[in-house]
């Protein structure tokens, strides 16, 4: 099993928490539509409208340029020397009596470049590398402009994999510029993990939060403390069987008083295509969920919380999503 990032050590219990949940004062309907071109470009338009009756969305297009290697090969008698493909251009002569080579070998590093519009008419660019610079290193360069006020961001990112490692680090170039570094160790189940936050324009620790986990892939739990060590928290996620899931949170602010927070979810897979989720929180906040792919390439999701301490009052919420994928 591969180690999480330090963000996702608790990811089974969060994910189950609230992700497929549509009525969230987030968004109150989506829609998204997911394409792919003939010649590998991938399109997704978001759009989404909150119970304040804002909407949202953006447009993205995703092109990846997979690593090739081309070959050109001059003057060619005999080869003997061995080529180094790690090496994006490289170049090879061998001189002896009676025989001479030269080979050139340049190799595409490939790239995955995404660029993003959004409805705030921001303009997003991401460019990644993978495994190119170092096996298991991926980098990331993130640029933001908006065109309104002439102002521009920039980010940098870093991924770092190993079996029993996963170190990530996201640097803020314009900010600060600020630093944000987390690390993950891992064996045979159990998980401890770190992160830590830098303002090096003020040369000093922003932020800092620490985990432990243990994962198998029946279940989970894991123990996080975050904002400074002020805030605890505890969820346990149990994969019951191929069709039944549960999990569990539970939440400590040091800093708000002696109030424990509680949320308890539940999965069920009706069939192969649909499934029906609800949860419950210490504030008697009730939320059914259920989605069901209609047909290949629509996906429906349906939602609904209720506040079962105040059924009189207009404090429910509802909210849909339409997904489609050709």
């Amino acid at each position: 099993m591969s180690i999480p990032a330090f963000s996702d050590i608790a990811k089974s219990s969060n994910d189950l928490l609230t992700k497929d949940f549509y009525h969230t004062a987030a968004s109150a309907a989506n829609l998204e539509i997911k394409s792919k071109a003939p010649n590998g470009v991938s399109f997704n338009v978001k759009g989404k409208s909150t119970h304040d009756s804002n909407t949202a969305g953006s447009i993205e297009a995703k092109y990846k340029d997979d690593p090739s290697g081309t070959f050109f090969n001059h003057l060619l008698f005999l080869i003997r020397s061995p080529i180094d493909r790690s090496s994006n251009i490289s170049c090879q002569a061998l001189i002896r009596p009676g025989q001479a080579s030269l080979l050139m070998f340049y190799r595409r590093a490939g790239l995955t470049l995404t660029q993003a519009w959004t409805t705030a008419n921001v303009l997003d660019t991401k460019i990644e590398v993978e495994n190119q610079l170092a096996k298991g290193l991926k980098a990331e360069l993130l640029t933001q402009y908006l065109p309104k006020s002439n102002t521009y961001g920039a980010k940098t990112n870093l991924y770092f994999k190993q079996p029993n490692f996963h170190g990530r680090a996201f640097f803020d170039l314009f900010k600060g510029p600020t630093a944000t570094i987390d690390a993950v160790l891992g064996h045979e189940g159990f998980l401890v993990g770190a992160e830590a936050g830098y303002d090096v324009q003020k040369a000093a620790i922003t932020r800092y939060s620490a985990a432990v986990g243990y994962t198998v892939p029946q279940y989970s739990a894991a123990i996080t403390a975050t904002n400074n060590l002020s805030v605890f928290a505890a969820s346990y996620y149990h994969k019951v069987n191929s069709d039944v899931e549960a999990g569990a949170k539970a939440t400590w602010d040091s800093k708000a008083g002696d109030k424990v927070g509680l949320e308890v979810a539940s999965k069920w897979r009706l069939d192969p295509t649909s499934f029906a989720k609800a949860k419950v929180n210490d504030r008697g906040i009730a939320a059914i969920a259920y989605n069901v792919l209609l047909r290949p390439g629509f996906t429906l999701g349906l939602g609904a919380s209720f506040d079962t301490q105040n059924l009189n009052e207009a404090a429910h919420k509802v909210g849909a999503s339409f997904t489609f994928d050709a």
